[in-house]
Order: structure tokens, then C-alpha cells, then sequence
């Protein structure tokens, strides 16, 4: 790591980097000891085997998504009936009917939807999802009843997906593919260790900061190749990760806030004996993951670049010219992060506009409370990082004729790479 010739096509020179020995030192042992903290919480926390199915027979009908016999068979709509006047809405809209053919029937099924469904533009020859609920005891005509679950969007989804795969290899090639990798990885941790983990009831920051740490290591190494850069990138967003834990748990606390903001919370919450504060900062650190990694590699390759044209700039010049950079970054990714909310929480912003109250005693309910914590909290984070990062790369990328403070070493051939591409 550290080793190797960086060759910057506008000169055509090879460019050394000169790494300081005792921040690479501090750097390298810093990391080690995340990583040995992350394994150990990853051990220490590892959920039982059956997490899940424990805190579904606890939570017993409640945990349950459906009634036991119970199906939701898809079928094709062969018919798209009138609306049904006097039902649902105050003006009398209240629903439709679709004739649907289902597997197993001799004749389509009629089930009722709601008026917004048939708007959405279903036709002859769409998929949807029923709800089968096998006859009753003493049912004597021994017929099953169905009614209307929701719509078949596999296709759509598979689609989306592939596109999304294919644009991303195009465009970003060999970067993009380890991305994806990085990606399953990020998904797998959160989906097999990280959620049945909090179900079993470990601490919530706990399990954040581990899961976190536990991503970072393998993406940012993954994507952006091992070297120092990536490593001095990694170390900024495990500090920017702590801090918005930290800040996240503070404010939870001084805000009183419950955690239990929605519907599916109220529902874990009948059967499940969990900390829904601290789940609510692991929900913090979670959501501030993607950005603390977007600006710390920015900040180090930004260090890293500038060093490479500037060998002789002494280290403080480095680190005010990679911070102009990092403000423009901070202000572009504060807009992300807002309104990223805005485009989710449309419709509920919507409705508390209609209220006739004052706007400062909405943002203090719940529910709105508890995002404007997520949307603080995260911004902050991600505006500390930004200094700190820039401060670690600027510490580790030595100037040229620094002597004392470090030995010769170049960039790695992945940094190489990341100019020419």
C-alpha cells in the first residue's frame, strides 16, 4: 500500500508522492485498530440463527402478514368493470372492478379496487396480485374468496434493474463493476447481519457503527482500489461516522423523540421489547453512510491531485486549496440531502401545508421532527468530515521536500488509473 509509480499523462513524468512515515504509520495502526473493533462487533453481535423466527413467534398474530391458509396467487386481468358509484370517496367514486383470471379457476374472479389503482392505467392484460382466502368451515359451497393485494411490477423492477446495471458498467467501466460488488455487499450485511441483529435485541449504535464500518471497509477498497488515498478516505468517514452517531444520539435524546414514527413502527412495537431511540441513531448512521463516502473520497483524491501537481506546496497551502473544493462539495450535497426529503415526503408535505397551524409547531411533531433530526444530523456529519479527511490526506501526502516528516512513496497504480480515466 503506498508503493508503486503514479504517471501523470499531462507531463509524462513519473510523479512521486512523498507519504509522511508517521502519519502513514498513525494511519495504518488507526485502521487496524476499526478493523479489529469491527470484527470483534461483528462476532460479539452476530445474531443467533433464528433472530427472526424468534421475534415472529413472540409477536404471534401480530407478527404474522397473513392469516394461516392465506395466499396471494397473481392472475391476468381480462376485464376492467365501471366504477362504483356510493362506495370510498365523498363524491361517490369509490372503486372499480377487475375481472381477473387466476390459475387453478374455471372462470375469472371479480375483486374491487380502489379508484386511484384503476387511475394508475391497468388494462386487459395486466398482472395483478390477489389475496386468496380459503372457504370457511362452515363454508358449504367450499369456494374461495379473493380480493385485490396489489399490482405485479416484477417486470418493471427487472427492467429498472438491469438498466441501471448496464448504464453503470458502460459509463464507469471497471469502477462501476466493483461498485455493484460493493453494493451487494453493503445489502447482505444490512439485510443477514445487520436487521436481524437489532432484532435480537443488540444495541442499536452498536450495530450501526459496526455494520458501517464493516461496509466501508470492503466498498471503499473495493471501488476506489487499496492504496493510502483510499485509506485516508476510509479513515475520514469511520470519524464522520462516530460523529454523527454521537450527535445523533444526543439529539434523540434532548428531543425526546420515540422512534416510532409510522405505521410499521407501531407494528414492531406490539411484539417487540426493542430500544426504539436507539434504533432511530441507527437509522442516522445508516442514512448518512452514502454521503460521508461521496465527500471523503472526493476530499482525498482532491489532496492527492493537488499534491501530485504541487510537490513543493507546503502542506497547509495543500489543505486550503482541497477545502475550496470541499465547500463546493458540502453546499452541492446539503441540496442533495434536503431534497431527497422533499421528493419522498411529497404528499405529507402536501397535507401539513392545508393545516391551520403555525409551520414551526409542525416541525416539532413526531414525525416530522424525527427527519429534520435525520436531515441535521447527517448534514453536520458530512460537513465535519470534509476538514477532516482534507486534514488527514493533507498530513499523509507529504511535500516534496520534506524530509523529516516522511520517506519517498509513490501513489499506487490505482491512482494512476483513476487520472486516466
Amino acid at each position: 500500500m503506498g508503493h508503486g509509480h503514479s504517471h501523470r499523462a499531462s507531463s509524462g513524468v513519473d510523479d512521486e508522492i512523498r507519504v509522511g512515515s508517521t502519519a502513514r504509520i498513525v494511519l495504518l495502526a488507526a485502521l487496524g485498530v476499526s478493523l479489529l473493533l469491527t470484527l470483534v462487533g461483528l462476532v460479539v453481535w452476530f445474531p443467533p440463527g433464528d433472530a427472526v423466527e424468534r421475534a415472529a413467534r413472540e409477536g404471534g398474530e401480530a407478527a404474522q402478514f397473513a392469516a394461516p391458509g392465506v395466499t396471494f396467487p397473481s392472475g391476468e386481468i381480462t376485464s376492467v368493470g365501471p366504477r362504483c358509484p356510493g362506495q370510498g370517496l365523498p363524491d361517490g367514486s369509490g372503486c372499480s372492478t377487475l375481472q381477473v383470471q387466476v390459475d387453478g379457476e374455471d372462470g375469472p374472479v371479480e375483486v374491487s379496487v380502489p379508484p386511484e389503482v384503476l387511475d394508475s392505467g391497468l388494462s386487459e392484460g395486466d398482472t395483478v396480485q390477489l389475496l386468496r382466502r380459503p372457504p370457511a368451515a362452515d363454508d358449504t359451497s367450499g369456494a374461495a374468496s379473493y380480493s385485490f393485494f396489489g399490482i405485479d411490477r416484477d417486470g418493471t423492477l427487472r427492467w429498472l434493474a438491469v438498466f441501471f446495471v448496464v448504464v453503470v458498467l458502460a459509463i464507469a467501466r471497471w469502477r462501476g463493476l466493483f461498485s455493484l460488488l460493493g453494493l451487494a455487499f453493503g445489502g447482505a450485511v444490512v439485510w443477514w447481519w445487520m436487521l436481524p441483529a437489532l432484532l435480537d435485541g443488540s444495541p442499536g449504535v452498536g450495530v450501526a457503527l459496526t455494520s458501517a464500518a464493516a461496509i466501508m471497509f470492503v466498498v471503499l477498497y473495493t471501488t476506489h482500489g487499496f492504496s493510502l488515498r483510499t485509506s485516508t478516505a476510509l479513515a475520514g468517514t469511520l470519524v464522520g461516522i462516530v460523529l454523527t452517531a454521537g450527535l445523533g444520539v444526543l439529539a434523540i435524546s434532548d428531543a425526546h423523540l420515540t422512534g416510532i414514527s409510522d405505521e410499521s413502527g407501531a407494528i414492531i412495537a406490539t411484539f417487540a421489547a426493542l430500544d426504539f431511540q436507539a434504533l432511530l441513531g441507527c437509522a442516522l448512521v445508516i442514512a448518512g453512510l452514502g454521503v460521508l463516502n461521496d465527500v471523503t473520497i472526493t476530499q482525498a483524491s482532491a489532496v492527492w491531485e493537488l499534491r501530485a501537481a504541487s510537490p513543493g506546496a507546503s502542506r497547509a497551502e495543500v489543505f486550503a486549496s482541497a477545502m475550496r473544493i470541499g465547500r463546493d462539495h458540502i453546499a452541492s450535497t446539503i441540496y442533495t440531502i434536503v431534497f431527497a426529503y422533499v421528493g419522498t415526503a411529497l404528499i405529507l408535505l402536501m397535507l401539513l401545508k392545508v393545516y391551520d397551524r403555525p409551520l414551526l409547531e409542525l416541525l416539532s411533531t413526531e414525525q416530522l421532527a424525527e427527519e429534520v433530526v435525520r436531515t441535521l444530523v447527517t448534514s453536520i456529519g458530512l460537513v465535519l468530515a470534509v476538514p477532516i479527511t482534507t486534514g488527514l490526506a493533507a498530513l499523509v501526502a507529504a511535500p516534496r521536500g520534506d524530509d523529516a516528516g516522511g520517506t519517498a512513496a509513490a501513489t499506487t497504480a490505482d491512482d494512476a488509473t483513476s487520472r486516466s480515466e
